[in-house]
């Protein structure tokens, strides 16, 4: 006999839930070594089939409305831990530590692998997403750049606009209301870098080393008509003036957006064609980069600005 009860959808349950359900600590227990429960911390648990199918974002969200529900103050989700509940991307975010910020103002005590901010909620720095409340779409890309890097807040920045979830003007003006915060030194500069047309991850990473290593800024999703006037293509990023486009290939590009029947090598000749398009109708020159190539960025930057210098349409280009 299965003794975990169903509980609606909140994927974390907490002990005194189970048991109020009728589940014993004996038969917690059980299900726990078995796998059918995952123990998410002392008293919150998820279904092992839950925990098991979760990325490393999912897991984090799991975790975090455990220590939400089991929270004795008044708190909501920021920084990190207010990403899942956009859809947001970690990329080069720890999610070892849930960010809650208290609604008080006030010091909370310290918890292993929780971290409390004291930082004021303003009106409309609380939304409600998947039920829980979270920072503002507003507030939340802006917390990120006082507890991680340009490049991850990059990232995080392009994602909120890009998704519609914030705007530059909105950003800025929420900025210009925690400035004096000893703790933004870098977010005026993540908010200049910021591009909406910015589509993925693996775009916002290579802006940022064009910018972090002397590489002209691209323009992103440059789009390219045919001679009927037809749109053929958006390029990732562009230098239009010098004939040159740059293509990131990350697994989604073929997997995410196979169409029906298609293999990973249709995918890849499909790309090839475009590719080929592209440079009919415009004589410009391709350069394709991967994740590997973004582990190695002064190679990186060092060879697209060879390739910028060749250009046949710069000849007089310098770095």
């Amino acid at each position: 006999m299965n003794d975990l009860v169903p509980l609606g959808l909140d994927p974390v349950m907490l002990r005194a839930e189970l048991i109020d359900a009728g589940v014993t600590d004996r038969a917690l227990a059980r299900l726990v070594r078995t796998g059918e429960l995952h123990r998410l911390r002392r008293g919150a648990f998820t279904t092992g089939m839950q925990w098991e199918a979760a990325e490393a974002s999912a897991r984090h969200a799991m975790l975090a409305r455990a220590v939400l529900k089991q929270a004795r103050t008044d708190v909501v989700l920021g920084h990190v831990s207010a990403l899942p509940e956009y859809g947001a991307p970690t990329w080069g975010l720890p999610l070892d530590v849930v960010h809650l910020i208290r609604k008080d103002r006030r010091a909370g005590r310290k918890e292993r692998g929780v971290r409390q901010h004291q930082g004021m909620l303003l009106p409309g720095d609380v939304v409600v997403r998947n039920g829980v409340e979270v920072t503002s779409p507003d507030r939340t890309p802006l917390d990120i750049t006082t507890v991680a890097g340009i490049e991850a807040s990059l990232v995080v920045m392009n994602y909120f606009l890009h998704a519609g979830h914030a705007t530059p003007e909105g950003l800025r003006a929420r900025y210009e209301l925690m400035r004096q915060d000893p703790f933004t030194l870098r977010t005026d500069l993540v908010l200049r870098l910021a591009v909406s047309r910015i589509e993925s991850v693996g775009e916002s990473r290579t802006v940022y080393l064009c910018w972090r290593h002397g590489v002209p800024a691209p323009v992103p999703q440059w789009v390219v008509y045919d001679e009927g006037g037809r749109i053929v293509a958006r390029l990732d990023l562009a230098w239009p003036e010098l004939k040159v486009w740059l293509e990131f290939d990350g697994r989604e590009k073929y997997l995410k957006y196979l169409k029906e029947g298609e293999t990973v090598v249709d995918a890849v000749l499909r790309e090839k064609e475009r590719e080929s398009r592209i440079a009919e109708l415009t004589g410009w020159r391709c350069i394709r980069i991967t994740w590997a190539d973004l582990q190695h960025p002064e190679r990186t930057a060092a060879r697209i600005i060879d390739v910028l210098r060749r250009s046949s349409a710069a000849p007089s280009f310098t770095s």
